[in-house]
């Protein structure tokens, strides 16, 4: 399913005025859509910041007006961590899984697939479990967000669990497209539960793990192609997107949806600071008509509240930090943490080269906290076309 087939997200089933007719509401639906995409009976919204820069940003932060900030995150912020993105030539995810011989890249997180051919998945699993891996400077930001009483939700893309590995506990967390932190038998009679470490037990060995219940395929809770997104997402972001007084996009396409509609989410006069190597995210009048715009405008004249730092991610949070005064703070916090997963890291590389327990030899981490909520009554999902 391409985005613009997706069901427009936030589409509220109750919005038809009573006694009106279902044409009716389509009607007014679509003049609203439209009136809000090309500015018309509407009075323009407030600018809140004095430039349209970092520093400009900054300044807004250490402001009383700014007491709840959103994370909105991708596999850009990962990257400094070992973890490839999905979709760079080369160097991506997609573009180095010849040796699976997949009918199409995508095809190794499509849930049909999987569970005709779960072999693939669970060889690549090696490289995305959680592991030796260390959490970025853009990680331990929003933990720095957090600590300074500014976060109010992190919305990740990521699957990798480094948010938590960072400090982030499951209720700062939407994890929209699942974690590995745990799963569940495939088998809709049984679907017992499992955690991260027997996972990791399984396919370090070379298996794929089957339960032990009923022998089904057990697949980790993270979200495939032709899947229902967590409910949490849904349930979360109806009151997180009303009240945010700032939103930070960093390292991602804004491409995957309902993911990417969250940004046209905020009050109009929230301002939005995107962190990513290109731009991404602007207004596209159909996108918008159809529900998914994004309205990112950094550069026309009616441009009054996004704000594009374009490089490294982790570069992007320390000229933001250097411009709030948190610059030191946050490259201690980065090496007090890292240091502290050496130390965890050490003695069990020294129990696996002994004969230890071989799934010990990733290191930390299986994560911090609770499990993410899972599976949910939304029949929205993840468009097929695109990355986890």
């Amino acid at each position: 399913m391409s985005e613009a087939d997706a069901p427009p997200p936030g589409a509220d089933p109750d919005a038809e005025a009573e006694g009106g007719s279902e044409e009716d509401s389509d009607m007014e639906l679509l003049r609203n859509l439209l009136a809000r995409t090309l500015g018309l009976g509407t009075e323009p919204p407030e600018r809140v910041l004095d430039e349209l820069s970092l520093a400009g940003i900054a300044r807004f932060m250490q402001s009383e007006r700014c007491r709840r900030v959103v994370c909105m995150v991708g596999a850009g912020i990962s990257t400094a961590a070992g973890i490839p993105d999905f979709r760079s030539p080369g160097t991506g995810l997609y573009a180095n899984l010849g040796r699976y011989e997949l009918p199409y890249p995508e095809a190794i997180f499509d849930i049909s697939y999987f569970k005709q051919h779960p072999e693939p998945f669970f060889a690549l699993a090696k490289e995305l479990l959680p592991g030796q891996l260390k959490p970025t400077v853009c990680h331990y930001f929003m933990r720095l967000l957090k600590e300074k009483g500014l976060l109010l939700r992190c919305y990740t893309q990521n699957i990798d669990t480094l948010e938590r590995v960072a400090g982030l506990q499951p209720e700062e967390l939407v994890e929209a497209h699942g974690t590995f932190q745990t799963a569940h038998c495939l088998r809709s009679s049984c679907r017992h539960q499992y955690d991260l470490s027997w996972v990791k037990e399984k396919i370090f060995s070379s298996l794929v793990p089957k339960c032990d219940k009923c022998q089904s395929v057990v697949k980790p809770d993270i979200v495939f192609f032709g899947e229902n997104l967590p409910s949490r997402f849904f349930s979360l972001l109806q009151s997180d997107f009303q009240k945010v007084d700032l939103l930070i996009i960093m390292g991602t396409s804004l491409q995957v949806q309902p993911f990417a509609s969250l940004v046209s989410r905020v009050p109009a006069s929230t301002p939005r600071l995107l962190i990513n190597k290109e731009k991404t995210g602007q207004s596209d009048v159909f996108m918008s008509l159809m529900g998914f715009g994004c309205g990112m405008d950094f550069d026309s004249d009616k441009a009054y509240r996004d704000v594009a730092w374009l490089g490294d991610c982790d570069e992007g949070c320390l000229a933001l930090a250097e411009l709030l005064g948190w610059k030191k703070e946050l490259q201690e916090l980065v090496r007090k943490e890292h240091a502290a997963i050496d130390a965890v890291a050490a003695p069990e590389d020294t129990s696996s080269a002994s004969g230890g327990d071989p799934t010990s030899r990733r290191g930390r981490t299986d994560g911090s906290g609770g499990r993410a909520e899972s599976g949910g009554a939304s029949s929205e999902q993840r468009g097929d076309d695109k990355e986890p």
